[in-house]
């Protein structure tokens, strides 16, 4: 029998050809995955990642190419291969999830046909591979699942569309899973489900795993070891409870230092940041890749790469210091924005955003589906609502219904400073449209790639402002500097920008009409944790200078929990739970909070008993009568009251001061049977 690693990377050296020029993109990395084994690959955008897993699919892009080094699948070198003989392996052997799902996915094909493909490719009649189409669909947790097989990509939210490819490709049961980003677009319910059938598959089948990924936590729990890129370098490597709780090298440290943990919060903590930014592809090093940015810098750092130091038997880091990595000073960003306040706002703390009865049913397939039902809320000014739950709860039609871009159901009400709004953007005045802006999860494609920063952010100036072009320009200015986005960047088009960049820039276009209401739908997914925690400060920082309100939308109740004053969860388009952001972390706690708060991998390793949700969430278009969580519902059995749970549906009542539940279950009873 083969002893043979999985996969095995040997000083594995990868050149991008940009105009003529070959750029290095990995510098010479080696690590190995074992049969069964998870090994994780972190880093900042444009540190390799993604190069490593292409490179590993051999999937490089045209102008990419192997330089050095070998890729070893089995023992078999992989750089050597014939085409055809590498399809082979990826039909059967070798599968891959993409960090862009909908990307990933044919546009003109329905998602049915899309699964079904890959059971025909192993050989399956038709009738056959739809079918275990339906269960590879059913197995990642998707709700009505015959609809999701009828649709295109781009009738399917990110999470759905993420939770397709990974169906796809767990279906083969492959001996080599890479994943890139996996879990960026689901819900914590929805990511534990998928990270045990990955454990499960790894399990059964011995499959071995190369996992990216930016959020950490997941890191943690998935992975038997770790290796840390920096500009192509592997920085550290070694076993994922060594690089956690003993890092050695000065970058992982900040990586480490950038996440939000429990018990901090915005209005006492600032989060670090790891200042400056990676360097440019393909740049060129006397000395340490992390030079630059490095708190523990010194001559040798500026002129000698340094070598591979054992910290541990299974334990390396590149550093000259790895001795005092721990120590080194706290980087936090402390410079202030700068963006002008609108005058007479209102002292924080008064009420802003008042919905009442906010509710929106849309047709489909001749079904009646109502997504979001009968909420009310309220935001006051300089503050954050948080809001949380799985796909499909409504927590973006909400935005949309309150933004105005999706007309609500006769009955519900938005009222902002007094004003009761038109329920449709076409029927509000400029000043209602300016008062409210979102940023959007994804700035890529929120951002005109064919005009350049200046004009993107101008052009909203002169709408919402009615200044002239010049003054126009010139406001642009300002609010990106404000942002800090550099001069030199003003003139860049959004391709030319990481995605940190890109989100500063919606930020400040968001805010070209000084608005009093910011909606964030998961502004911060898609980004590392060092951007991420730039970002967040960056959103305290307007909040504490403006009085800018807040609506955060996030899978993340790392970030919800540190920017949030108070934090409604919504399940099936409706409010479950709603209170301070302390309360309803704090518990006890509603029971679907309960259940997503325990599928939160803790960054410091400690395991929570995990309360798992019984099968899927519900189409909105058939809920079950009742409350609407009774068939999932982890505390409904033997609370006495499981005949109320099936036939009446619970009202949101006042359980403590402040702090509102959904639940027929006596809030002292949970607390008892949470607390054991």
């Amino acid at each position: 029998m083969s002893t043979a690693p999985s996969l095995e990377l040997r000083d594995l050296q990868v050149q991008y050809t940009v105009r003529g020029i070959k750029k290095d993109v990995l510098r010479g990395i080696s690590f190995s995955i074992a049969p069964g084994e998870a090994y994780g690959l972190v880093g900042e955008s444009g540190c390799g990642k993604s190069t490593a897993a292409f490179a590993a699919m051999r999937y490089l892009p045209r102008n990419g190419s192997i330089s050095g080094g070998q890729i070893l699948f089995e023992g078999n070198d992989m750089t050597t291969m014939s085409a055809d003989a590498v399809s082979n392996l990826r039909k059967s052997a070798i599968s891959m999830v993409y960090q862009n799902p909908i990307a990933a996915l044919n546009p003109t094909v329905r998602i049915g046909n899309q699964v079904a493909e890959v059971f025909e490719l192993l050989g399956e009649s038709e009738s056959d591979a739809l079918k275990h189409a339906t269960e590879a669909l059913t197995r990642v947790q998707i709700a009505d699942v015959d609809s999701v097989m009828r649709r295109y990509p781009h009738q399917l939210s990110g999470g759905m569309a993420q939770r397709v490819v990974i169906a796809m490709a767990l279906a083969t049961n492959p001996r080599l899973l890479v994943m890139d980003e996996p879990t960026t677009g689901l819900d914590a319910t929805v990511e534990a489900e998928v990270l045990d059938l990955v454990r499960d598959l790894r399990r059964e089948t011995g499959t071995a795993v190369l996992f990216i990924s930016h959020n950490l936590g997941v890191i943690r729990h998935m992975c038997d070891r770790v290796g840390v890129l920096y500009a192509g370098s592997l920085v550290e490597q070694g076993t994922t409870k060594e690089i956690f709780n003993n890092p050695s090298h000065p970058y992982t440290v900040g990586l480490l230092r950038c996440i939000p943990r429990g018990g901090l919060h915005k209005n006492t903590d600032r989060l670090d940041t790891i200042l400056g930014t990676p360097p440019a592809l393909g740049a060129k090093f006397d000395g340490c890749v992390f030079v630059d940015r490095c708190a523990l810098v010194d001559d040798r750092c500026r002129t000698s790469m340094p070598e591979a130091v054992h910290v541990e038997p299974q334990h390396i880091a590149r550093c000259f210091n790895h001795e005092k990595a721990q120590s080194m000073p706290r980087a936090i960003d402390d410079v202030q924005v700068t963006v002008s306040a609108l005058a007479n706002r209102p002292t924080t703390g008064t009420r802003l955003l008042n919905i009442d009865h906010l509710s929106k049913a849309f047709t489909q397939e001749g079904r009646t589906v109502r997504v979001v039902n009968d909420v009310s809320l309220s935001v006051g000014v300089g503050e954050t609502l948080g809001l949380v739950g799985e796909s499909g709860a409504g927590k973006t039609t909400i935005a949309k219904l309150i933004l105005g871009l999706t007309g609500s159901d006769s009955g519900s009400n938005v009222v902002l400073d007094g004003k009761t709004l038109a329920a449709t953007l076409s029927k509000r005045d400029v000043s209602d449209v300016g008062a409210m802006q979102i940023v959007f999860q994804n700035p890529d494609q929120a951002l005109n790639r064919r005009h350049s920063v200046t004009r993107i952010v101008s052009r909203a100036v002169q709408k919402l402002r009615g200044l002239n072009s010049n003054e126009s320009d010139d406001r642009a200015h300002e609010l990106l500097s404000g942002m800090r986005v550099e001069a030199s960047l003003h003139s860049a088009r959004p391709s030319q920008l990481s995605g940190g960049l890109k989100q500063r820039v919606a930020i400040s276009r968001a805010f070209a009409g000084s608005p009093q209401l910011v909606v964030c739908d998961e502004p911060t997914s898609a980004l590392d944790v060092s951007v991420q925690a730039t970002i967040l400060n960056l959103l305290v920082d307007l909040q504490k200078q403006d009085g800018t309100s807040f609506i955060f939308i996030s899978h993340d109740l790392g970030v919800v929990r540190y920017i949030s004053d108070k934090i409604a969860v919504l399940y099936l388009g409706r409010v479950v739970e709603f209170g301070d952001s302390n309360q309803v972390f704090g518990g006890p706690h509603h029971p679907y909070t309960e259940a997503l708060l325990s599928s939160v991998p803790n960054i410091d390793g400690s395991v929570r008993k995990r309360i798992p949700l019984a099968g899927t969430v519900p189409s909105p278009s058939n809920p079950p009568s009742g409350c609407v969580l009774n068939p999932r519902c982890p505390r409904m059995a033997g609370s006495g009251v499981e005949g109320l749970c099936t036939t009446v549906e619970p009202d949101l009542k006042e359980v403590e001061p402040g702090h509102f539940m959904r639940c027929h279950i006596p809030f002292d009873q949970l607390r008892i049977t949470q607390q054991k």
